[in-house]
């Protein structure tokens, strides 16, 4: 009801619901929605009523039938997926990026570097990008299927917070690894936290969400404030010059958060504006409990240096003096890169490790928008189809040209025989890719092409890209 104004109550301040809901965003997940507020409300009482309602009646709504509704639509609205691919029926995570919301927020310049990037690296550590592509609505990317939960769900949602210390080493360790790939190619990571790192359905983890990630040029150093509150770097927060530093910082407070069960500058839930955070940042020292063994204390004390110089993995070895510390006494860094030890903890597979934390307003519809002919240059950038290592790998693991590597020590086969017509396909997976509504003139010229250039190069590899060269020429196959 609106409030009756009398000489003895304070005026009230109206002001647009918007402003409200957006002032409260990013303090509290149980705000109330947009249309549950009338178009003006008093901010007098605003507090009081948010007060009110998060406790008794929102336990009330948890435990009622549109809680579950309100789940059900946030799960429909997801903008990750899984995927198959038709061909080989591999399974992969698509990241799907609405055109409308990207050119509204102006994130051409993020979403593009972190597909280029994605591009660059090739690591069991890091996420990997096997498809980009677009559709009408939205541009995707393919990545590799990560279905065991982040660290952050992990950390605070399966029992006590935190976890063993022998868990905490073997995720830190590949964390390291991951960092040490990214580092080789000149890139810098700068948002390592928890909510970053998932885990695979055999227990070991990557590096996701390349969003602020960037490439440093060879001799220079870049400056950027950029990253989540309680996780950077005072070289970041004070917006100094910088090239690696800041995920040496992350990863301090990684490990940090992994053996207290809370970031090292902000206690969990805690309500602490920016400004606190970053002032604990650059000036107050994290406190250790009894938690933490010698080496994890010693480690964490160099990693989180306020002076990046004196930083451990920053004195001018990198990676190597940090894998060096006695932290990592027990990891064999050689069989971990290989993929030959295994993970401390398993996820089960009938489990869902995640919390239903999207906020729906994110995934509402984009008014306002048009997408015009210029936005064009951008999406046949970000549009490039398959990338080389992730399909090569995907070819390798599904055997989908199994049939075609067979060779004799006698004599040729018969397909590449050079004056024996062409074999028809046998019945399976190549002929439903090659074989559409081509006449048998057109196979047989395509035949002998190929099989002359793969006598001149003797590279199969230049077989798969003349066969998918050739018919896409012959528009026998969209989905090729």
């Amino acid at each position: 009801k609106p409030h009756p104004y009398t000489p003895s109550s304070p005026p009230l301040v109206y002001t647009h619901a918007s402003h409200i809901h957006a002032s409260h965003t990013h303090t509290s997940h149980t705000h109330i929605p947009h249309n549950l507020l009338p178009l003006c409300v008093p901010t007098f009482d605003l507090l009081a009523v948010h007060e009110y309602l998060s406790e008794e009646p929102f336990s009330d709504y948890q435990e009622s039938m549109y809680f579950l509704r309100f789940l059900q639509w946030k799960w429909l609205e997801r903008q990750v997926c899984a995927c198959q691919v038709r061909a080989t029926g591999k399974m992969y995570a698509c990241k799907k990026l609405e055109k409308k919301r990207i050119k509204k927020r102006k994130g051409e310049t993020m979403a593009l570097n972190e597909k280029q990037i994605l591009e660059k690296v090739n690591s069991r550590f890091v996420v990997s990008l096997a498809y980009s592509y677009e559709t009408k609505d939205a541009l995707c990317l393919v990545l590799t299927i990560m279905n065991g939960g982040d660290l952050k769900f992990h950390i605070h949602n399966m029992g006590n917070p935190g976890f063993e210390e022998e868990r905490a080493v073997f995720y830190a360790a590949e964390i390291c690894c991951g960092l040490e790939d990214l580092h080789r190619e000149g890139i810098v990571y700068r948002d390592l936290k928890p909510e970053n790192i998932l885990l695979d359905d055999y227990g070991h983890i990557r590096i996701s969400d390349l969003g602020l990630a960037v490439k440093i040029p060879e001799g220079e150093t870049i400056r950027g404030r950029v990253g989540t509150v309680g996780y950077m770097a005072p070289e970041v927060i004070n917006n100094e010059r910088y090239t690696l530093s800041p995920d040496w910082w992350g990863l301090g407070c990684l490990i940090y958060e992994m053996i207290e069960g809370h970031s090292p500058f902000r206690a969990r839930k805690e309500k602490v504006k920016r400004e606190e955070v970053d002032r604990r940042v650059r000036e107050s020292e994290p406190k250790f409990s009894n938690k933490f063994s010698q080496e994890t204390l010693n480690v964490c004390m160099q990693l989180l240096v306020k002076d990046y110089r004196e930083r451990l993995g920053c004195r001018g070895s990198m990676a190597t003096e940090v894998k060096a510390h006695p932290f990592f006494c027990n990891i064999n860094f050689k069989r971990l890169e290989a993929g030959k030890v295994d993970a401390p903890f398993v996820p089960d597979p009938r489990a869902v490790y995640c919390k239903d934390v999207l906020d729906i307003e994110q995934f509402s519809t984009v008014k306002g928008v048009n997408l015009d002919p210029a936005d064009d240059d951008f999406y046949s950038k970000f549009s490039t189809g398959s990338v080389s290592i992730p399909w090569q790998n995907e070819m390798i693991e599904t055997e989908c040209f199994k049939e075609l590597n067979v060779f004799r020590a006698d004599q040729l086969p018969e397909d590449l025989e050079e004056n024996l017509p062409p074999q028809p396909p046998k019945r399976g997976l190549l002929q439903r890719l090659f074989s559409r509504q081509v006449s048998p003139r057109s196979r047989a010229e395509a035949g002998k092409h190929i099989v002359m250039h793969i006598k001149k190069t003797k590279s199969i590899l230049t077989f798969f890209l003349l066969v998918k060269h050739t018919f896409f020429l012959k528009g026998t196959s969209n989905e090729l």
